[in-house]
């Protein structure tokens, strides 16, 4: 993947709450799954070990400030965080707000349903996001 073909690097990869110099937070667009965070790193690595050490302690002082406020506005049962990149090898973490609820738990996102959607909790959910992300872009300055 070279970076005019990178979808990380052409475009921001969701609804963008917040854009630093060395990376963004966006809120990804996955279906059942509105509390679903990105950080993605703006320069074109795959590897987290890319990284110089300052840069590693900057990307994850960004994942735990999302972690944070997820956990301060949303209350959710757990938080996922993984940096996969198989299919994008451009750096990014995922934040992902999980509920006991929802329509995978305990599962990860990408298995299997094991419930159909609880829209009503979805949108009290999504009623949340804006105060989560106004923390995010406090402390993310």
């Amino acid at each position: 993947m070279t970076l005019s073909t990178c979808p990380l690097c052409a475009a921001p990869g969701g609804a963008l709450v917040f854009e630093g110099e060395k990376f963004r937070v966006i809120r990804a667009d996955e279906a059942g799954f509105p509390a679903f965070y990105r950080v993605v790193w703006t320069a074109h690595v795959a590897e987290f070990s890319d990284l110089d050490a300052e840069d590693r302690n900057l990307c994850m002082a960004a994942v735990a400030v999302v972690e944070q406020a997820l956990r301060a506005h949303l209350q959710p049962t757990k938080i996922n965080l993984a940096a996969l990149g198989n299919l994008v090898p451009h750096l990014h973490w995922h934040v992902i707000a999980r509920f006991d609820w929802d329509t995978h738990f305990p599962a990860p996102v990408w298995a299997a349903a094991k419930r159909p959607p609880d829209q009503a909790r979805q949108s009290e959910l999504c009623a949340k996001l804006k105060a989560a992300e106004q923390a995010m872009q406090l402390q993310l300055v």
